[in-house]
C-alpha cells in the first residue's frame, strides 16, 4: 500500500500534465503547421488551438458526471484511450481541417479523463493534511504544464517537424492507461441521469459564438451571413439556461451560480483565460511571422510570461488565506492590465525587448489571480460542492481561452501583413485591457458587499 498510493499519485498528475500540456504545445507550431498544411491565414490556424479548447471547456462537466455515474477509473481508461488515439490522428493529419477535427476529438477525451484524475487523487488522500498537501502538489505539477508547452513545443518543431508534439503524447498515454489499469481501483457507480441535452447545447453555442468571431475577424466586417450563426448561438445559450434550470441533475446546476462569490470568480476566470490564452497566440505569430524567430527560440521568448505563472501561486493563496481572495484578484487585475499596456507600442521593427515588459506583468497578475479566484468560489461552495465548483472554474477558464483565442486573434489579423497586423494587436491589447478593468470593478463590488474576514474553505 505504501508504493500504490504515491505512484498513483504519480500517475494521475502525469496524465493531467499531458493533457494541460496539449493546450499550450501548439501555439509555437502554429506558424509550421501553417507552412505544412499549405495554410496562412491566422483565422484558419486558430482552430487547432480552439477545437481542442472548446470541446475541453464545454465537455469538462458532463465528463465529471460521466465518471461519478460509470465509475472513476472506467472514465478515466475510455478518456485516455481517446486522446491517445486522436493523438496520432492529429500527427498524421493530411490537411489542416483533418488536424481541426483530430483536435476537437482529443479535446472529448481531456473533457473524460481530467474530472477523473483530480477524483481519484481526491480519494487516495482522505486525511485532512494529506489532503491539503496532495492538492498543492496538483497545483505545481498544473503550473509547470504552462511553461513547459511552448519550450517542447519549440523543440519538437525545430528539430522534428511539428506532428511530434502529438506523437510525444503516445507513449506517456500507453504508461499511463496500463498504470491505472494496475494501480487505480474502481469506484462505486452512482446511478443517476445524464443531461447530454446541456452538454450538447453548451458546446454548441461555444462553438456558434468562436465560429461567428473568428470568421467575422476573417473577413474584416460583419456580413449578413453571419447573422445565422450568431442567432443560433444565441438561441443555443437560452436553451442551455432554460434546460439546466429544470434539470433534476443539470451539467451545470445554475443554482451555484447564484451564490455572488461563484458567480464572479466564473466571469473573471472566463475573463482571466481570455486575455492570456488570446494573447499567447499573437505573441508566439510575431515572434516567428514577424521578427522571423525559430520555433525554439519563440518557445523560450514565452518564458518571462509563465515563469511567475509557476512561482507565483503558492504566495498568492497564503495571502488570498490571510486577507481574502479580492484583494489579491485586484492586485492581479491591475498587473494584467498594466501588461497589456506596453503592446501599444509595438511596432513591426520591435525587437524582442519591447515585449518582455509585458509579458512579465502578464505572467505575473494572472500568477496572482489564478489562486485567487478559485478561493473566492470555494468561500462560496455548498457542502460536498467543493469539486462541482472547482471543475465549473476550470470550465470557465476554457470557455474564455477559446473566446480569447478567437476574438483577439480575429482582432489582429493576418501576420502576413506585418503593419497591419501590429496594429490589430494594439487593438486587441485594448479590448483585452477593458476586459481586466471590468473585472476588477466587479472584484471591488463584490468586496464592498462581501467585506469580512475570509474562511479558509474546507478540506475534504
Amino acid at each position: 500500500m505504501g508504493f500504490r498510493k504515491p505512484a498513483t499519485f504519480a500517475v494521475m498528475c502525469t496524465g493531467m500534465f499531458v493533457v494541460l500540456l496539449d493546450v499550450t504545445i501548439v501555439n509555437v507550431a502554429l506558424p509550421s503547421i501553417g507552412r505544412g498544411t499549405g495554410v496562412t491565414h491566422v483565422a484558419d490556424l486558430q482552430w487547432v488551438i480552439g477545437a481542442y479548447q472548446l470541446t475541453l471547456a464545454g465537455l469538462l462537466l458532463f465528463g465529471g458526471a460521466l465518471a461519478e455515474r460509470y465509475g472513476h477509473r472506467r472514465i478515466l481508461t475510455t478518456g485516455f484511450v481517446i486522446f491517445g488515439l486522436a493523438s496520432v490522428a492529429c500527427a498524421l493529419a493530411p490537411g489542416l481541417w483533418t488536424l481541426v477535427a483530430a483536435r476537437a476529438v482529443q479535446g472529448t477525451g481531456a473533457a473524460l479523463l481530467l474530472p477523473a484524475t483530480l477524483a481519484v487523487v481526491i480519494r487516495l488522500y482522505t486525511r485532512r493534511e494529506e489532503h491539503a498537501r496532495a492538492v498543492c502538489a496538483w497545483a505545481v505539477v498544473t503550473s509547470l504544464s504552462l511553461p513547459a508547452g511552448p519550450v517542447l513545443g519549440g523543440l519538437l518543431v525545430e528539430l522534428l517537424g511539428w506532428p511530434w508534439i502529438f506523437w510525444i503524447n503516445v507513449p506517456v498515454v500507453v504508461l499511463v492507461v496500463a498504470g491505472t489499469a494496475y494501480l487505480v481501483v474502481e469506484s462505486a457507480p452512482e446511478p443517476r441521469p445524464l443531461d447530454v441535452t446541456g452538454a450538447v447545447l453548451g458546446t454548441a453555442a461555444l462553438a456558434l459564438v468562436a465560429f461567428t468571431v473568428i470568421e467575422t475577424g476573417r473577413l474584416g466586417a460583419w456580413p449578413p451571413v453571419f447573422l445565422l450563426p450568431a442567432a443560433l448561438a444565441l438561441a443555443a445559450g437560452i436553451a442551455f439556461v432554460l434546460t439546466e434550470r429544470h434539470r433534476a441533475h443539470p451539467v451545470l446546476p445554475v443554482s451555484l451560480l447564484s451564490r455572488r462569490p461563484i458567480a464572479v470568480s466564473t466571469i473573471v476566470a472566463a475573463g482571466m483565460n481570455f486575455g492570456i490564452n488570446g494573447v499567447i497566440i499573437l505573441f508566439s505569430i510575431f515572434l516567428q511571422v514577424v521578427g522571423g524567430h525559430t520555433p525554439i527560440e519563440s518557445g523560450l521568448a514565452l518564458l518571462p510570461l509563465f515563469v511567475p505563472l509557476v512561482l507565483l501561486p503558492a504566495h498568492a493563496a497564503r495571502t488570498a488565506a490571510r486577507r481574502g481572495p479580492e484583494p489579491v484578484m485586484l492586485a492581479g487585475l491591475v498587473l494584467l492590465v498594466a501588461g497589456f499596456a506596453p503592446l501599444l507600442a509595438l511596432r513591426a521593427d520591435s525587437g524582442y525587448g519591447a515585449l518582455v515588459v509585458g509579458m512579465t506583468l502578464i505572467g505575473a497578475g494572472a500568477g496572482l489571480l489564478t489562486p485567487a479566484i478559485v478561493a473566492l468560489a470555494m468561500t462560496a461552495a455548498p457542502p460536498a460542492g467543493e469539486g462541482l465548483t472547482s471543475a465549473l472554474n476550470t470550465s470557465a477558464r476554457q470557455a474564455g481561452g477559446v473566446l480569447g483565442v478567437a476574438a483577439l486573434g480575429a482582432i489582429a489579423g493576418d501576420p502576413a501583413r506585418p503593419a497591419a497586423f501590429v496594429s490589430g494587436v494594439h487593438d486587441a491589447a485594448i479590448v483585452a485591457g477593458a476586459v481586466y478593468l471590468g473585472a476588477a470593478l466587479l472584484t471591488l463590488v463584490t468586496r464592498s458587499e462581501t467585506a469580512g474576514p475570509f474562511t479558509a474553505p474546507r478540506l475534504r
